[in-house]
């Protein structure tokens, strides 16, 4: 499955490195490809390009705070959690995430 997203929360620095740093771990563990754009206290990094959107499967937003681009991911299986319950439970997050994709 590739999965693509983006981690923010409300100062911009901790939670959103950790929950995209344990995001990525856990979707690389279970044999998938990930990307994942912050948008935080030091602005936008690891911004998603157009051709990662569109082969993606599924769109995690780990977000205390509303994000910026959103259009982009019109038409997308889209998950919105906290950032809190990534940095806490991100294997439970993408099982979860498997079963959407295997439901679609």
């Amino acid at each position: 499955m590739k999965i693509v997203g983006i981690a923010a929360c409300t100062a911009g620095i901790a939670h959103t490195y950790i929950a995209k740093e344990k995001l990525t771990q856990s979707a690389i563990g279970h044999g998938h490809e990930v990307h994942i754009e912050t948008q935080g206290l030091a602005g936008l990094q690891n911004k998603l390009d157009s051709k990662e959107i569109a082969e993606a499967d599924v769109v995690i937003i780990a977000a205390d705070i509303k994000i910026s681009g959103r259009e982009r991911f019109k038409g997308k299986k889209i998950v919105e959690v906290p950032t809190s319950l990534v940095v806490k439970s991100p294997n439970k997050l993408i099982e979860k995430l498997e079963e959407i994709y295997q439901g679609a």
